[in-house]
This record gives C-alpha cells, sequence and structure tokens, in this order.
C-alpha cells in the first residue's frame, strides 16, 4: 500500500510494479514514450546531480520536492511538460517526492516494472506471459500514507491477472484480496475513481482537467517500462497493439 513497506531482502527474486499515478509513473512513462534517449528516475538531487555531471551531454532535469517545482530544473512533474519537440534524442533525469523514491526502494527486486493508469493493460498483459513465481504491486502512496489513486491503478492490474476472481491458485496477501474485491466498484469508472482522489479533486479544482484525463486514460499506451542499471528500457508487452504516444501539449 506504500513504498515504506518495502522489503529490499524479500523482493530480490521478484518481479516488482511500482505505481504513482500522481505522477511520477505516469509522467515517466510518458518521457520515454515520447522519444527520450535514456530517462534515469533517482531518489535525491544529489544522484540526479551526480548523474548528470557523468554524462556526456548536459541532460533535462525533472521533477519535484515536496510537491513544488525545484529551482534550476528545467521541468515539473507533469506529464505535458514533456512533449517530443523537448525530449526526443535527449537523456532525462527525473526526481519526486514519492515514486521516484519508491523505485529506488525496490531497486533490488529481480525485475522492476513501471505501471500507472494508462499502461496498466500491457502491463497485465507482460505479466500474464511472463508468468513470475513471486509478484508484488507496490503503491508509492504520499508522505508514507494510503493514495487511492495508486492503489485504484493496482486494482486495474490485478484484476487482469484474475478477472475471474478465482486467483488461480496464486497465494495473496489482504491487500492483494481488497485489490480484486474492489474491481468492479472502482474499475467500472476508473476516471470518476480517480477523481473523487484527494489528489484528484485537487487536480479537478486547480484547472488541470485536462491532465486529469490525460492520466485516467486507462489503457492509452502499450508500453512496459522497466528498469535497469538505473534507466528505463522497453519490455515487449507481447500486446498486439501498437503504442499509443502521449499527446504533445504546450
Amino acid at each position: 500500500m506504500t513504498r515504506e513497506e518495502v522489503s529490499p531482502e524479500r523482493i530480490a527474486d521478484a518481479t516488482v510494479v511500482v505505481i504513482d499515478t500522481f505522477l511520477a509513473t505516469t509522467t515517466l512513462l510518458t518521457i520515454f514514450e515520447n522519444g527520450a534517449r535514456r530517462v534515469f528516475p533517482v531518489d535525491s538531487l544529489e544522484e540526479a546531480a551526480e548523474i548528470g555531471a557523468s554524462l556526456p551531454e548536459t541532460p533535462i532535469y525533472g521533477g519535484e520536492q515536496d510537491a513544488r517545482d525545484i529551482e534550476g530544473y528545467d521541468c515539473g512533474p507533469l506529464p505535458e511538460e514533456y512533449p517530443p519537440s523537448l525530449v526526443s534524442g535527449r537523456d532525462v533525469i527525473f526526481v519526486t517526492t514519492n515514486g521516484t523514491r519508491a523505485l529506488s526502494a525496490a531497486a533490488t527486486a529481480r525485475e522492476l516494472l513501471v505501471g500507472c493508469l494508462r499502461n496498466a493493460p500491457a502491463v497485465a498483459d507482460y505479466l500474464l506471459r511472463a508468468d513470475p513465481e513471486k509478484l508484488y504491486v507496490v503503491c508509492a502512496g504520499s508522505g508514507g500514507h494510503f493514495t487511492l489513486e495508486d492503489f485504484l491503478g493496482a486494482v486495474e492490474i490485478t484484476s487482469r491477472l484474475d478477472p475471474s476472481g478465482v486467483n488461480s491458485g496464486a497465494r495473496l496477501n489482504d491487500a492483494a484480496r481488497l485489490a480484486l474485491d474492489s474491481a468492479q466498484r472502482l474499475g467500472d469508472d476508473p476516471l470518476g475513481a480517480l477523481r473523487e482522489s484527494r489528489a484528484g479533486r485537487w487536480f479537478a479544482g486547480n484547472d488541470r482537467e485536462e491532465t486529469l484525463r490525460f492520466v485516467g486514460d486507462v489503457g492509452a499506451s502499450g508500453l512496459v517500462p522497466a528498469v535497469r542499471d538505473g534507466s528505463l528500457f522497453r519490455l515487449d508487452s507481447g500486446s498486439p497493439q501498437e503504442p499509443r504516444p502521449a499527446p504533445e501539449r504546450s
């Protein structure tokens, strides 16, 4: 339910999916989908500076700290800040308060995937094909607290792994059972559920309706990014459909 629950030792032989709907994993997916050469999710400003100094060309720096833009950075946390015209062929270093730290906390995983509502069906499709023996879906949360929007992402993924609710003999923890039990109520109207979350209400009330709809567009992307050696790379979801790129925004 939160990144603070991650046990590095327990996940060492597992596949892990990290979800931070507002906004880290959604924005990371968008940056990668819009043609960035390399994308580095980092857990601190210090790590961002170290990686940036090691690159042959000046990267794009983006993200937030405590929900505020970072002084001296090129971009903030919003997906529309990273159009193809800006990121295509460029290296991007991205740091956030919760999402990229959740990825860092799960770095010991055998396989580490980046999930959100936009690519939830593709992530589930990949997992069904890969059939990992151990799977953890990690909701980044916010400041150590549960967030509905991240849980909604987990619901969208886990319900597709077991749409019948039979569980196929899988051993589930209580959070996974809750996600499956919530699938019909939350999954019938994911955008509506997203809008009712605390963060969703903020976006709706602060003239961010377009961002809210972009974030809540379940299945808009067929891209499944994973983290390897500190940067994103593309996994084959096995989907017959080509990924739909995120729209370029001003």
